[in-house]
C-alpha cells in the first residue's frame, strides 16, 4: 500500500512540475511582446517585467490574473477610477485594479514605476543590468519579501528572458519562435507572426511591389487631414515621463495640441486630478505646455528668477514646479497681475531682517 502510494505521490509531483513548466513557457510566449514594447516606451527592461509578472501570477494562474487581468498586483489607489475586485493579499479583501486586457495591466505596471517617486534612482540604472533592477525594486519596498531579488533574477536566468532586453517589438515574436521552435506548428502564435513575417519578406524585394486595393475617391484636403492627424497621434504617443529638479516632480511636454483627457487616459490619472494640479481653466493643452502628474510644490529649487519678456506668472508656475497661488504670495502680487521683463521673481520665501 504505502508503494502504490509512493508511486501515486509521484505521478502527481511529476504532473504538477511539468504543467508549472510549461504554464510558465506558455506565460512568456503569450506576453513578451508585451514586456518588450513597454520596454520602448518606458525604458523597463523587458525581463524584469516579464519576470515579475510571472512570480505574480504563477506563470498566469493567479486568480488576479485570470479574472481581473491584473499580472502584477497592482491595488486601486485614490487615483483609480476603472473597475476594481476585492482579494485577499497582505490583508482580507482588499481593492485590486481590474482591466479590460493584459496588455492595459502591463502599461500600467509601467506607469506606476515611472510615476512613483521611491522608483525614481531605478531609470538611472543601465536598462540592461536586471540585477542592478531586480536589487533596485526590493530596495525601493516593491515587494516585502526579502527574497524577491533573488527570486526574479532566477526567473530571468532559468528561462533567459535577458534575451529580450536585446530585441525590438518588431523582432520580439521571431526571438520567441527561436526560443521555443516546436511553435511553428502553433497556428495561434504563427498568426500572430505571420504580419511581421510579410512585411519581412517585402523588404527583401527590390523591385516596386503593386499591391491592389479597393478604390476610394478621397480629396487632397481630406488626404492630408488624414496623414497630419496620424503624424499627431504617433507624435503624442511618444511622450515620456520627465523628472522635475524641484524635488523630483514628474512631467510631461505635450508635443503637440491636444487635451486634458488624452493625458488622463495615457497616464491613468483623473482629468480634475490634471487640471487642479495644473490650475488650469481649459481642458486643452497647448504644444510645448507643462504638465503635471502631480501636485506642485509650495517652493521652488533655486531662490529667485529673473522674469522673461511675454512670461507670466503661471508661466513661471509651471516652469519651476511651484504652486501658482504660493508664487503671487511669496512676490506680493494679486492674481493676474503680470511681471515686468528682468523682474526678480522669488520662488522661495525671502528671510526676515534681523
Amino acid at each position: 500500500m504505502k508503494r502504490l502510494f509512493s508511486l501515486v505521490s509521484l505521478l502527481v509531483l511529476s504532473k504538477f512540475s511539468a504543467q508549472t513548466w510549461a504554464t510558465e513557457d506558455q506565460y512568456i510566449q503569450k506576453f513578451a511582446q508585451y514586456a518588450v514594447e513597454e520596454m520602448e516606451k518606458y525604458k523597463i527592461p523587458a525581463s524584469i517585467t516579464l519576470a515579475q509578472g510571472l512570480l505574480e501570477t504563477g506563470g498566469g494562474q493567479s486568480r488576479l490574473a485570470q479574472e481581473g487581468k491584473n499580472h502584477f498586483g497592482i491595488k486601486c489607489k485614490e487615483d483609480w477610477v476603472g473597475k476594481t475586485m476585492k482579494h485577499t493579499d497582505d490583508a482580507p479583501n482588499e481593492c485590486f485594479r481590474v482591466y479590460d486586457d493584459p496588455k492595459q495591466s502591463y502599461e500600467d505596471h509601467s506607469v506606476f514605476l515611472a510615476t512613483r517617486k521611491y522608483y525614481t534612482k531605478l531609470f538611472e540604472l543601465d536598462m540592461k543590468d536586471y540585477k542592478a533592477w531586480a536589487h533596485g525594486l526590493k530596495k525601493a519596498g516593491y515587494a516585502t519579501n526579502p527574497r524577491y531579488a533573488s527570486i526574479l533574477i532566477g526567473k530571468i536566468e532559468k528561462y533567459k528572458l535577458y534575451e529580450f532586453d536585446d530585441v525590438n517589438s518588431k523582432e520580439v515574436l521571431y526571438a520567441v519562435l527561436k526560443k521555443y521552435p516546436d511553435l511553428k506548428d502553433d497556428r495561434t502564435f504563427m498568426a500572430r507572426l505571420e504580419p511581421a513575417k510579410q512585411v519581412k519578406e517585402i523588404k527583401k524585394i527590390s523591385e516596386p511591389v503593386t499591391v491592389k486595393v479597393p478604390y476610394k475617391a478621397t480629396s487632397y484636403a481630406e488626404q492630408k487631414k488624414r496623414v497630419e492627424k496620424i503624424k499627431k497621434e504617433e507624435t503624442l504617443n511618444t511622450i515620456l515621463i520627465k523628472t522635475h529638479p524641484n524635488d523630483g516632480l514628474r512631467y510631461v511636454v505635450i508635443p503637440e495640441d491636444t487635451n486634458v483627457k488624452f493625458i488622463a487616459d495615457k497616464f491613468r490619472i483623473s482629468e480634475s486630478k490634471i487640471m487642479k494640479w495644473n490650475e488650469l481653466e481649459s481642458d486643452l493643452l497647448k504644444k510645448n505646455a507643462i504638465v503635471f502628474l502631480e501636485s506642485k510644490n509650495s517652493e521652488g529649487n533655486t531662490p529667485t528668477y529673473k522674469a522673461e519678456f511675454g512670461e507670466n506668472m503661471y508661466d513661471i508656475a509651471q516652469k519651476f514646479g511651484i504652486k501658482l497661488n504660493k508664487l503671487y504670495a511669496k512676490n506680493r502680487m494679486n492674481e493676474g497681475q503680470k511681471p515686468l521683463a528682468g523682474q526678480v521673481i522669488y520662488l522661495i520665501d525671502k528671510k526676515p531682517r534681523n
